[in-house]
């Protein structure tokens, strides 16, 4: 799995014209799940996720996590992470996983988040999404 990690002040996602998810502050996180994959890992990204240290404390360094500041979750899937672009102009998705164990994991990740965090959102696995978001700092990084 891999996850990328954007603080924000607000993020949302629309499907089809439709606002599917929004947050204020909080984290933004792009998922690629990958073949190997399971629903341990995706436990496992949750809990990482929610207590990675990227917000400012009092003397304004990063100290603080998603749960310490009780700020928004949006996860929204993204299949292109999982590719390897380590040779050659084209990326390679033999790491991805297929569309159905894709789905799977990455719905089970947001069913364990939410019984844990107070304020998640989703995209939708396999739609055309537009993702808007003012990345705060800029802070992003990237969780393997």
């Amino acid at each position: 799995m891999i996850a990328l990690l954007q603080r924000v002040t607000t993020a949302s996602v629309v499907v089809n014209g439709e606002c599917v998810g929004a947050i204020d502050q909080g984290l933004l996180v792009l998922i690629g799940v990958q073949n190997e994959d399971d629903v341990p890992t995706a436990k496992h990204f949750v809990e990482r996720i929610l207590n990675y240290r990227v917000f400012a404390d009092q003397d304004d360094r990063m100290n603080l996590s998603l749960r310490d500041i009780a700020g928004g979750l949006l996860l929204v899937p993204q299949f292109t992470l999982a590719a390897n672009t380590k040779k050659g102009r084209r990326p390679s998705f033999t790491s991805a996983a297929s569309p159905e164990h894709g789905k799977a994991i990455f719905s089970r990740m947001v069913d364990i988040a939410r019984s844990i965090h107070p304020v998640v959102e989703s995209g939708v696995f396999g739609a055309d999404m537009q993702v808007q978001l003012i990345n705060d700092g800029p802070v992003t990084f990237i969780l393997d």
